[in-house]
């Protein structure tokens, strides 16, 4: 892509730092030549509607209960998620995707709330996402360039002066990791060659919100999916976010 990540209403070519999703500069990498974008073929799968908030009321599979049940290891407690608030159509699945991309590559379709991470062989993990809202969504193709475990979180400047109680977490002291922490448990932070583009992949306080547009152009995971996403992913691994 080098560069060519589109947004509506922003450019990255500006200090762009976006919504709740904001967090403090990471050191930059070494110089790194970004791979030119390449067309990309892929197979989604349509999920079935999102049912209003108040209809949902699904029976969680066993194997879901335990997928998403709490963790007790972490230095945080990840507490287990009400899987009847959530469709299971954006629960963690292996499935069956075509691509010409190869394995260790995420593909997220926005219009789909999916995040693939490919195995090989036409297959791929897939994780329901959170996505960006009316105004936010962008796409394009970016690196993996920092990896952070219940990381900082730094509100920008419009979430600040809309919330004055958030001012003590300006740069350079944040909010530290934590389970009231936006950032979750996780984040993976997208980088364009040098520059960072101030999104991220990240887990979410807020699991009920995903399979719907409410970030601030973040990709956000329930917090169990984004701990494994975040162990399958390497440094520098492509990121390609599809159209819509």
């Amino acid at each position: 892509m080098n560069g060519d990540i589109t947004r509506r209403f922003f450019a990255l070519s500006l200090p762009v730092v976006v919504g709740g999703c904001a967090v403090g500069k990471t050191p930059p990498p070494p110089t790194v030549q970004s791979a030119p974008t390449k067309p990309v073929t892929v197979a989604p799968l349509n999920p079935p509607p999102l049912p209003p908030e108040s209809k949902l009321d699904f029976s969680p599979d066993p194997s879901d209960v335990a997928t998403y049940a709490a963790i007790t290891t972490e230095p945080f407690p990840v507490p287990a998620i009400d899987l009847k608030r959530i469709n299971p159509a954006f629960l963690r699945r292996t499935v069956n995707y075509a691509s010409g991309e190869a394995s260790g590559t995420v593909i997220i379709d926005p219009s789909k709330r999916y995040l693939y991470y490919l195995l090989g062989g036409g297959r791929a993990v897939r994780y329901g996402v959170g996505v960006g809202r009316e105004g936010f969504g962008w796409n394009g193709e970016a690196y993996i360039r920092s990896k952070q475990e219940w990381p900082k979180w730094f509100p920008p400047p419009e979430m600040r002066q809309r919330q004055p109680e958030l001012a003590k977490y300006a740069p350079p002291n944040g909010m530290a990791g934590g389970p009231g922490n936006p950032l979750g448990a996780r984040a993976m932070y997208l980088w364009q060659g040098n520059q960072d583009t101030y999104y991220r992949m990240h887990g979410t306080v807020e699991p009920w919100t995903i399979g719907s547009r409410v970030s601030s152009g973040c990709i956000r995971l329930i917090n169990q999916d984004a701990i494994d996403l975040y162990e399958r992913t390497a440094l520098d691994a492509k990121v390609i976010v599809l159209a819509g």
